[in-house]
């Protein structure tokens, strides 16, 4: 694999994390009263600094914030949270799968295909 592979899997990771943990939190407040909803974004900065290389891949970190009262998504609604939580998952299982195959490949290596 190599470094930018790795990096950004990396990061992908460290954001799906971020917005796991921001998910929990929404359903575990979800009837508080005046608790706005967190939302982690990173995808659009991780695809930007891919293209410039490893350098700019290691400075990407996820961005958490409230949603603005008042606007679209400001208040929660647990079957949306649990469909995030539910596509987090699934995208996280898939990274890991991918590293595991990597890790794989490099072992089979360096047994000599064995």
């Amino acid at each position: 694999m190599d470094a930018v592979s790795a990096i950004l899997i990396t990061k992908a990771l460290d954001g799906l994390y971020a917005r796991s943990q921001a998910t929990a939190q929404n359903v575990a407040n979800a009837n508080s009263p005046g608790f706005r909803p967190i939302r982690v974004d990173f995808e659009a900065a991780l695809k930007a600094a891919a293209r410039e290389g490893p350098a700019a891949l290691r400075t990407v970190t996820p961005t958490v914030g409230q949603v603005p009262e008042g606007t679209a998504g400001s208040e929660i609604r647990l079957d949306l949270e649990l469909a995030t939580a539910s596509e987090t998952g699934l995208r996280y299982a898939a990274l890991l799968d991918l590293l595991g195959r990597q890790l794989q490949i490099s072992r089979t290596a360096i047994r000599g295909g064995q």
